[in-house]
């Protein structure tokens, strides 16, 4: 979508926000020095990049600068400044503005470092890489819900995957990034937990149904904040914007579906599904990943997210898909379905837990336990290691592609 039409719809939804009730709650004062800076996943991020920022709403008009990197602190004479798109002021109880800008005819794994602000209020230059070519290895991070006490606890997950992956080219947030959707102190929290992460590995987010909240028409929508604080590829299926796409990284398919929609929409579930068999159908990757909030296979035996399984899982099969990463029900576990076809993981990195129903399509599992996963990416292997926020290694397992395109997976636990 073009940033113009990008901007109108910011636009329209800051007008859901007057009758909602979040807009006197832990209002922080904004001031002109930006804030909230994310780095998004593009299409194609070997080539572009996105960033969004806020500022208090008298700031017009934001910029975002660029350079490429050098341990020479000189390289910031050769930046060059684009001037951002900037949203309407986000409501009048939250005097706030968002920008975003993204970078294009970036060159392939090559160092660069940004900054965004205007006049004398500037962040700080941060780093961006870009992804490399097919074939080149990689690593990236997965994380299940962070939603509550998301400074104090949840911080501890990402500042620890970070350490151990400081190179990843991307994180995956399965959904329920925060507890309820049009909270702003919640939203602080988030960004503040993550900090200059958010800002220098492209985050790949998937709506939760805690991203969702009920308007004065009684229809169930995307949090107001979800679309003005992240700039996500805009290549899904028509009315899911920013909720379901795709993007390729050095030989991997990553694709976000928006299984909150499944359960609402008749219409946008079957859009969505055609989309997903088409961007299967016509892949070029070695490899494929597909994130969401809700499981095909649930750990609980009180919930059955039966239009997702029915509608999705066979083609999940049929066009053997590789990894399906999931959060919703806030214990662990991973397994196959009768041992062949995607490996299926749930996983949680916030401390919200719940008991776990074991189940035959398990072949790991826990419960009361904050993970995160870190998944190294070769032409022929994945390498995927799950670990718990004090350190320690929870699950490990490898793939290895075949030549008839199936995997064989090799457990690493003893």
């Amino acid at each position: 979508m073009v940033p113009e039409v990008k901007a109108m719809k910011r636009l329209l939804i800051s007008g859901w926000l007057l009758a909602t009730c979040f807009l006197t709650q832990g209002v922080k004062a904004q001031q002109l020095r930006p804030d909230r800076i994310v780095l998004n996943v593009t299409a194609d991020p070997s080539r572009t990049a996105a960033i969004t920022w806020r500022t208090t709403q008298t700031v017009t008009t934001s910029y975002a600068e660029l350079a490429p990197a050098t341990a020479d602190p000189r390289f910031t004479e050769k930046a060059k400044r684009y001037t951002a798109i900037t949203t309407e002021p986000f409501a009048d109880s939250l005097p706030v503005r968002y920008h975003h800008f993204v970078f294009d005819s970036l060159q392939p794994n090559t160092n660069y470092a940004y900054r965004v602000g205007q006049g004398d209020q500037w962040s700080e230059w941060f780093p961006l890489r870009t992804a490399g070519l097919p074939g080149e290895p990689f690593s990236f991070i997965y994380l299940g819900d962070a939603q509550l006490n998301i400074l104090s606890l949840w911080s501890r997950a990402i500042r620890k995957a970070w350490s151990m992956a400081p190179d990843a080219r991307l994180i995956i947030h399965a959904g329920d990034l925060v507890n309820r959707g049009n909270n702003n102190n919640e939203w602080q929290q988030w960004f503040e937990a993550g900090g200059f992460i958010h800002s220098t590995i492209p985050g790949m987010m998937s709506i939760g149904n805690h991203e969702y909240y009920e308007n004065a028409a009684g229809q169930d929508v995307p949090s107001a904040f979800w679309r003005p604080q992240f700039t996500l590829p805009e290549n899904g299926p028509a009315g899911l914007e920013e909720t379901c796409y795709y993007t390729d990284v050095q030989g991997m398919r990553f694709i976000s579906l928006n299984s909150q929609e499944v359960e609402i929409s008749d219409t946008l579930l079957a859009r969505q599904q055609a989309w997903l068999e088409q961007l299967l159908k016509n892949n070029p990757n070695r490899w494929t990943a597909i994130t969401f909030h809700h499981p095909v296979l649930s750990t609980k035996k009180s919930r059955n997210n039966e239009r997702l399984r029915e509608h999705f899982k066979p083609l999940f099969d049929k066009y053997k898909v590789d990894l399906v990463l999931q959060g919703h029900d806030h214990t662990y576990a991973r397994g196959r379905d009768g041992n062949k076809g995607p490996v299926y993981v749930v996983s949680v990195s916030g401390p919200k837990m719940s008991a776990i129903d074991t189940q035959p399509w398990m072949t790991r599992t826990g419960s009361y336990t904050q993970l995160f996963q870190v998944v190294d990416v070769k032409p022929k292997v994945i390498s995927y290691r799950s670990y718990t926020v004090t350190g320690e290694l929870f699950d490990a397992f490898d793939l290895e592609k075949q030549a008839n395109g199936e995997n064989l997976l090799k457990n690493k636990m003893k």
